[in-house]
């Protein structure tokens, strides 16, 4: 059985705070988030496809993927601002259908007796950017991107 996984979304506020512990060690926990061909492996819904065109999780460096189905493909880019190996990665990140709405998110990683807890803190440039985000089953991909990582961290 998977942790849970709990996601915020406070009203009047353009943020969205995650929290999720794994049974695994902080180092792969950590690799599974920078490791494009595992990322490949866990990021979304089971349903969906992800397709990393670049991944170049270094500070300074950049980012790109397209996540769906047979039917449609969307793209989603950023930039690394700060990647502290096995403690941070703060990104930002821009769905290609909506263009110059730009977020921020911050990953923080901590162990404990060989567990890892990460905290995501994602600012989206407006309530309505958010909200838009949230409406397309947002938290559902998250959901199930994060089981889907348990069991390969477990394999």
């Amino acid at each position: 059985m998977s942790n849970p996984t709990t996601i915020t979304a406070d009203d009047g506020v353009p943020f969205v705070d995650t929290i999720r512990e794994f049974d695994a060690p902080l180092s792969a926990v950590f690799k599974a988030h920078v490791d494009p061909d595992l990322l490949a492996k866990w990021l979304g819904p089971r349903t969906a496809k992800l397709n990393v065109t670049e991944y170049n999780a270094t500070t300074g460096g950049s980012w790109h993927y397209e996540s769906g189905d047979e039917n449609a493909m969307f793209g989603f880019r950023g930039v690394f601002h700060k990647v502290d190996p096995e403690a941070l990665i703060i990104m930002t990140f821009e769905f290609d259908g909506a263009p110059d709405q730009v977020g921020i998110s911050t990953t923080t990683f901590e162990e404990t007796d060989g567990r890892t807890r990460i905290v995501v803190h994602e600012v989206y440039p407006s309530v309505e950017a958010r909200d838009m985000a949230l409406a397309t089953g947002m938290n559902y991909g998250v959901v199930e991107g994060y089981e889907r990582l348990d069991e390969m961290l477990a394999s």
